[in-house]
């Protein structure tokens, strides 16, 4: 594959075509890429059903129920590896990362089962928007090598097409996920929060800031009502998915 199709995808205009006309330039590419299956799917909001999980593509016949089936989901290392990839990354780069994982020989169970079904490679790309992970596009197959710039072009693709789809599908979702972000922290409250992410105490933060331990909690608890945090483990996450601190 040439970077021009890749190139021809990101330049292609899709604000007057409808779901149809961006499933079919996607598929096009994917089977320009050489590869044989792929999926578009998204993150589950909380409330939201399984079966919005897939927006688009297509696997070998069998395959999604083996999956299911055999709960692969909870070992599969390109699921797990997603969850903190911030690029494109070949299944195997996934596999190699949980070598010496406890659930290594379900892995290799998975790994003969997806060879079976004509999955011999494939590679995933995850989607981010402002509050973090939103989707991923996933392609597999026949063995595909794809060069570092092709990867780099590839991980616009999955953005692009994960957007136009989205848009189609779940207008709603689509307007609430690519929403700006209006978070509104005082000094105090971005101190605290950074010094919590460092992992200090509510005592060794007062200390350095020169606060009794009973105002930091004061400042904890509003941290976590802007954030809507269930905790101060979960308000660190939220406020590293929305970029407040790295």
């Amino acid at each position: 594959m040439t970077a021009d199709a890749l190139f021809r995808f990101l330049d292609a205009q899709f604000d007057d075509c409808d779901l149809e006309d961006v499933i079919e330039a996607i598929e096009a590419l994917v089977a320009e890429a050489g590869f044989d299956y792929f999926t578009l799917t998204r993150q589950l909001r909380i409330n939201d059903s399984p079966e919005k999980i897939v927006l688009t593509g297509c696997w070998p016949q069998g395959w999604p129920e083996v999956y299911v089936q055999k709960k692969y989901a909870a070992v599969d290392p390109t699921v797990r590896y997603l969850g903190h990839a911030q690029r494109g990354f070949r299944w195997n780069e996934a596999f190699d990362r949980y070598g010496e994982d406890a659930h290594r020989r379900r892995i290799d169970r998975m790994l003969v089962d997806a060879r079976r079904f004509g999955l011999d490679d494939g590679y995933v790309f995850p989607v981010h928007g402002r509050r973090g992970l939103v989707g991923s596009l996933t392609l597999g197959g026949r063995v595909v090598e794809l060069t570092a710039g092709q990867m780099a072009l590839m991980d616009a693709v999955a953005k692009k097409a994960f957007w136009s789809v989205l848009a189609r599908t779940d207008p709603e979702a689509s307007d609430e996920m690519s929403a700006p972000v209006d978070m509104q922290m005082t000094r105090r409250e971005m101190e605290a929060l950074t010094y919590l992410a460092k992992g200090m105490t509510s005592i060794e933060m007062g200390s350095t800031l020169s606060l009794s331990a009973h105002t930091v909690d004061w400042y904890m608890n509003g941290i976590q009502d802007k954030l809507k945090a269930r905790n101060r483990h979960h308000a660190v996450a939220i406020a590293f998915r929305l970029g407040l601190i790295s």
